[in-house]
């Protein structure tokens, strides 16, 4: 992914992904985390907004990291919750579309001030962005909520078309 052709679609894709496991999500159990002090659903998703938008967005622009958190100030209410998920997105998208295909090989720093080629920063985002969709899945199935397949189909489903 080290053109906006390349990336753009794959993060439109991934993005869909998250967004399919976070519509799973009960309302009811938006607060809900596995312990004190760890991520609740809402949570996850309001740091999936805030990182995106507020570091990544402010970073591949030369700017500092704007992040500050994901708390419940950002948004509260699973309503609230999502729609500010897909304003900041929306945000995001219109800066990441704006990244000319040449820059994606200039060098960016990340927060720790480490310098990374730019396309590898937002090759970063996407690996951050699954990590959280991971952890979703996870806590969905901890809940036992029902979660939609990854990629169409389920583990049994790929077991039942596999061969030997």
């Amino acid at each position: 992914m080290t053109t906006p052709d390349e990336f753009l679609p794959y993060l439109a894709s991934a993005h869909r992904r998250t967004e399919h496991v976070i519509n799973a999500i009960p309302s009811d159990q938006f607060d809900w985390a596995p312990t004190t002090g760890q991520f609740s659903f809402a949570d996850q998703i309001r740091h999936l907004a805030n990182i995106e938008r507020w570091m990544y967005g402010e970073t591949i622009r030369g700017r500092p990291s704007r992040y500050r958190g994901h708390g419940k100030e950002f948004a509260d209410g699973p309503s609230e919750v999502l729609a500010y998920y897909q304003r900041l997105h929306a945000e995001s998208l219109k800066i990441f579309e704006t990244i000319p295909a040449e820059a994606y090989n200039s060098k960016v720093a990340t927060p720790a001030g480490v310098s990374i080629t730019l396309w590898k920063w937002l090759r970063a985002m996407l690996e951050h962005e699954a990590h959280h969709r991971g952890q979703i899945y996870y806590m969905l199935g901890m809940r036992g909520v029902k979660t939609p397949p990854l990629y169409g189909l389920t583990s049994e489903e790929v077991i039942e078309k596999s061969v030997g």
